[in-house]
């Protein structure tokens, strides 16, 4: 009989209590991976909400402070679109369900940055977005459109929202919802209060350039294109700086915030030109409920 005490024992009883408890952590990523898929999602939903300040315009508090009912609601005046990025089309063949930015932005069709003329930090941007257009409750009338942004910081790449008021040149708010940058100094980019600045900025200059910026220092009030800087934090600020002139420009979101823009003035009805997409992402999301529904039936 081989002693409890012995080298073999000893390695034997750690692999077998490797295996087990790989098993236990494998087991409850899987089980939870759907539940962190829709935080995540949810997240995204209130970063959206807040960009577009509708939590603060229909309950006076941040989306954090909402009830899932009313996110939900609120939501509800958000449409979800896919445009291509060379020419600002929509794009209704890609499921806009199934579309994640951070795996578009590193996959196959991803398109390389090169020589940008406002350098965001990044090697490649996704060659089909998706843009959030913002209605109100029963009209098609665009009042709002957000734009998934990101570009590097001190310590990595900042993630976050754009939304633009229906002129296409005043930033309505700008949101992160992913970053690494340091608390208290970069960081601020998450404190409501800076956020709130850019409500009102003008996007583009007279000559219709990407202007938008964070000012070194407070911003002089009559500098319609600029936000206080961020303490301490000067990588940061430039970072946030040459990621919105970027996306702003004509190597990113120009050519659809033009097309949007020509659009809206000829009253071309946008909403029409995105629910293809949306009957796909339903009809999707209505045959998963009937795989689990069918499912639960034969389990049951």
């Amino acid at each position: 009989m081989q002693r409890r005490d012995s080298l073999m024992s000893t390695v034997a009883t750690a692999a077998v209590l490797c295996i087990v408890c790989s098993l236990a952590v494998s087991a409850a990523a899987v089980a939870l991976r759907p539940t962190q898929l829709a935080n995540e999602k949810l997240d995204q939903q209130k970063n959206i909400l807040d960009a577009a300040g509708l939590a603060i315009g229909e309950y006076g508090v941040p989306a954090g402070k909402l009830s899932k009912k009313q996110i939900d609601e609120l939501y509800g005046w958000v449409h979800e679109g896919l445009i291509n990025m060379d020419d600002g089309s929509f794009n209704n063949e890609v499921n806009a369900a199934d579309w994640e930015l951070a795996e578009a932005a590193s996959d196959s069709t991803a398109v390389k940055i090169v020589d940008p003329e406002y350098d965001p930090g990044e090697e490649k941007r996704p060659s089909v977005m998706k843009v959030y257009f913002v209605t109100r409750p029963g009209s098609d009338t665009i009042q709002q459109v957000v734009l998934p942004i990101y570009g590097k910081g001190l310590w990595g790449t900042l993630w976050g929202y754009m939304a633009l008021k229906s002129d296409l040149e005043t930033i309505q708010g700008l949101t992160f919802y992913q970053h690494k940058e340091t608390p208290g100094l970069g960081g601020e980019v998450d404190n409501p209060a800076w956020k709130a600045k850019w409500d009102g900025r003008k996007l583009y200059d007279a000559d219709g350039e990407p202007a938008a910026m964070v000012f070194k220092g407070p911003a002089p009030a009559d500098n319609v294109y600029a936000v206080d800087g961020l303490s301490g934090a000067t990588i940061t600020s430039n970072g946030v700086t040459k990621m919105v002139r970027y996306w702003a420009s004509d190597d990113a979101y120009g050519p659809f915030l033009a097309k949007l823009g020509k659009d809206i003035q000829d009253g071309t009805p946008i909403l029409d030109q995105i629910k293809v997409n949306e009957e796909t992402a339903d009809a999707t999301e209505a045959k998963s409920a009937d795989i689990r529904t069918s499912g639960e039936s034969i389990n049951g």
